[in-house]
């Protein structure tokens, strides 16, 4: 016997377990049994043709209905078979020097699995030398193969199929040694679920739905409950560490800011703050995620925070992801506080602090200016893109870090910022991307939550259309031109900038698209045609930083009436003067994208108009996103109806290293309560036991997840 974490290439040879790792990264017995059938063929159920899309690798069991072979030059022979699931008819071709061994095997009446990629020949499906293995009762050729009542499908590549991911685990199951089972045994027994051998011997080979159903449940517990059990034991850690309390003082930066707000603060702003108060008073860090629909005003709670920690002699980090954004904070920064950012100019108030920008394509001079201020300790805020984390960069008093559009990194890099504070900083992650409550619990488990719902006074309501007719899309720059006539301004978003590249935006499977419409190729065609004499500016990525912040100031002061941008605006960008929103081929963002593309608009006293082109059909998977979109502006809802239309990887993505690999059965809609339940027993697990002493199969198991972790970060490091 074995253990689980024997190597493949020791038990399966070489030949067989190199594919194997190499196309689905499965080292170890322990590996291969955790890659999961995605489905069950019944025997004697034909698959049905009509399901297959070209490009799929699938496995089908058909019946051969003739077999045909020809020699089409002199050292090469084809042999067609054509293959029926009961109503359709497929035809799988072999081609070798002598004549394939499917000639002889694959007589009319024969049934047999196959695998193969999905490909067109003169307009119809085919497949081109698959694998396949035989069904015979009577002979017995490949019957122990598939002796169970449900045949498992699982995951596979062109160059190690279904059929071979079967043998495989079906020989590692006859040699491993499943050691301890990793969840605790009161907690297996007062949820009624299998030990961890029978589940996985069950989820590979059932003899009915009943063992599938039961593997499954238990198989999720362990990704929950392991996950979980990870992050209680970093919030734990996290409470362990020595922090530095930071207290506002009296007559400070904060109870000046708050007496110079010309606006109220909500209800959910003023809880939020006061929670962030007395968590930054504590003698260890505040780790917490600060979430909030667009607009509700988490700039200003972040701001309020770091006020407190200038106050009692500290500093603050804001992380921004991108250059445009972190120009705009530090734009906005100033405008919120005036003379409080303005400490020893002309002007500046007698209590005052300076707001430093710090982005990798700052001339010399500015970064060295920049670096000075923030080592110093002159510049209480420091405002940067990834350029915080470069060598070179160190701050006076590092006292608390915010990261704002907390997705967009990888939590590396806030541990990166963290670790140039001589003690660990406060940190608050912000993300206005609305995040379902499953989702907070798994990927941001390491931090608590604070969520911002009401919006502040003064938002306007947002009108959002799907546009696609062409009468529509005149009516569409219409309402441009009207708009600009009363005295306000508009944004074109396109998916591209405009160069040859291969089009990486979202679109339906298996439709062939034209490449998606580019800024330097749409700004053109609307200055000399709809939109000819209204001013027109261009925003992309790829223009020079003081390009780009020239371009967003004249758009923020009125000089500017349509930009014309990629989704470089898609975050933090407030010109409350804007709006109409038009996106271009809607269908190429995705659902969190466009909300916060609407985002831009409604800012001001005046009502928003988004308004989503696109050339798909209603009732396509993309069309009825759109629809989606326009139907609620309840980001909450819409992160729920992206997630589920999501595959979970994508939504999981670099936000927390590690995740992805660890959840394969566990879906974070559909498993929530398990999740909920999950997190409460692993709390109670960790809480009693910090370092699990008294459960060395589940310690084990965590270590396993973390250095998964580890090798995912170098991989990408």
């Amino acid at each position: 016997m074995v253990g689980v974490d024997a190597r493949l290439s020791s038990l399966l040879g070489d030949k067989t377990a190199k594919p194997m790792e190499a196309m689905l990264g499965l080292r170890t017995a322990g590996d291969l049994l955790r890659h999961y059938p995605r489905r069950y063929a019944k025997r004697g159920e034909l698959t049905a043709f009509n399901e297959l899309e070209v490009g799929e690798h699938v496995t089908l069991m058909a019946k051969v209905e003739k077999n045909d072979s020809r020699k089409i030059r002199t050292d090469l022979v084809k042999t067609d078979v054509v293959v029926t699931d009961g109503q359709r008819r497929l035809t799988l071709t072999f081609f070798s020097k002598r004549g394939h061994k499917a000639q002889r095997e694959l007589a009319a009446g024969r049934e047999a699995f196959f695998a193969g990629k999905v490909e067109l020949f003169k307009g119809k499906a085919q497949l081109t030398n698959p694998e396949y293995e035989l069904v015979d009762d009577e002979q017995g050729i490949t019957i122990d193969e598939f002796a169970g009542a449900l045949i498992p499908i699982y995951p596979a590549t062109a160059k190690v199929s279904s059929l071979v991911i079967q043998r495989c685990v079906r020989q590692v199951l006859q040699v491993v040694d499943f050691a301890a089972d990793p969840l605790p045994l009161e907690i297996r027994e007062a949820r009624h679920l299998l030990r961890l051998e029978p589940a996985l011997r069950k989820i590979h080979e059932p003899a009915d739905w009943g063992d599938i159903t039961r593997a499954k449940d238990r198989l999720k517990w362990d990704e929950a409950f392991v996950l979980q059990v990870t992050l209680a034991q970093r919030r734990l850690a996290a409470r362990a560490l020595p922090g530095v309390p930071r207290v506002a003082k009296p007559g400070g930066l904060l109870e000046l800011f708050d007496r110079s707000l010309p606006f109220e603060l909500t209800a959910g702003q003023r809880d939020v703050g006061e929670v962030l108060e007395r968590e930054l008073a504590q003698s260890h860090p505040m780790y917490r995620l600060l979430q909030g629909e667009v607009g509700s005003g988490k700039t200003v709670v972040a701001l309020r925070a770091m006020l407190a920690v200038i106050d009692s002699g500290g500093q603050a980090a804001l992380l921004a992801p991108t250059e445009v954004l972190a120009q705009q904070h530090h734009r906005s920064l100033r405008e919120l506080l005036g003379p409080l950012a303005q400490a020893g100019e002309l002007g500046g108030g007698d209590v005052a602090t300076r707001v430093a920008l710090l982005t990798g394509s700052q001339n010399a001079g500015a970064r060295r200016a920049a670096l000075a201020e923030a080592a110093s300790g002159v510049a209480g805020i420091v405002v940067g893109t990834h350029a915080l984390l470069s060598e070179g960069v160190e701050f006076h008093d590092l006292g608390l870090v915010v990261v704002d559009e907390q997705h967009r990194f990888g939590v590396e890099q806030r541990d990166a910022l963290r670790a140039k504070a001589a003690k660990p900083p406060h940190v608050l992650v912000m993300t206005a991307t609305p995040i379902p409550r499953t989702v907070a619990m798994t990927v941001y488990g390491d931090l608590e939550v604070s969520t911002l719902t009401e919006l502040p006074a003064g938002r306007s309501p947002i009108e959002t259309h799907v546009v696609g007719t062409e009468k529509a899309i005149e009516r569409a720059w219409q309402r441009i031109r009207e708009e600009v006539a009363a005295g306000r301004q508009a944004f074109v978003v396109c998916p591209r900038i405009g160069d040859s590249g291969p089009d990486e935006d979202s679109t339906d499977a298996g439709e062939e698209r034209r490449p998606a419409v580019a800024v330097l190729d749409v700004a053109p065609m609307l200055a000399d045609g709809p939109l000819r004499g209204l001013r027109l500016e261009v925003l992309h990525g790829r223009m020079q930083p003081d390009a780009k912040d020239d371009v967003m100031r004249r758009f923020s002061g009125g000089a500017i009436d349509v930009l014309v941008a990629t989704t470089v605006i898609e975050v933090g960008v407030d010109v409350p003067n804007a709006t109409v929103m038009v996106a271009m081929d809607a269908d190429r963002f995705g659902i969190s994208q466009l909300h916060q593309l609407r985002g831009r608009i409604g800012r001001g006293m005046h009502a928003g108009l988004c308004l989503l082109m696109t050339e798909v059909e209603p009732f396509s998977p993309s069309g009825q996103r759109l629809q989606a979109v326009a139907a609620t502006t309840d980001g909450f809802e819409l992160s729920r109806v992206d997630l589920e239309q999501r595959r979970e990887g994508d939504v999981l993505g670099a936000t927390q290293s590690g995740t992805r690999s660890s959840l394969k059965l566990l879906r974070l809609l559909r498993d929530e309560d398990v999740i909920r339940d999950a997190r409460d027993a692993a709390v109670g697990v960790v809480d009693g036991d910090p370092e699990l002493a008294r459960h060395p199969a589940l310690a084990q198991a965590v270590k396993d997840l973390v250095d998964a972790e580890r090798a995912e970060y170098l991989e990408k490091a």
